[in-house]
């Protein structure tokens, strides 16, 4: 992981890499969310740079997207809202959501 201090606009670069599924995922714009181990800190405005890697080999392919974080929750902050023991046996889901429009 490498993070950047970006000094004119107070925001942080972060390097992460992912695997080469996710990362057609995103570029193709299905999938609009990341989860990750939070053994870092960032916040809205800062960039997520994901590097591609092959699924089986974990080889870098070369390929990266720059990705700006938009909203984060930190999962410790969920039991304000459920049980543990829910949690436990239902385990979380993570949604990616976007507001449905409706033309006229």
């Amino acid at each position: 992981m490498t993070i950047n201090y970006c000094p004119n606009r107070g925001t942080m670069k972060i390097k992460k890499n992912v695997q080469q599924k996710y990362f057609e995922a995103i570029i193709d714009g299905r999938k609009r969310f990341e989860v990750r181990l939070a053994d870092f800190k960032c916040k809205s405005g800062d960039t997520i740079v994901l590097v591609e890697q092959k699924d089986k080999t974990k080889n870098i392919t070369g390929r990266k997207v720059e990705c700006e974080v938009l909203y984060k929750l930190n999962t410790k902050e969920l039991n304000k809202f459920y049980k543990k023991k829910d949690i436990e046996k239902y385990g979380l889901l993570i949604l990616a959501v976007r507001k449905k429009f409706k033309f006229k």
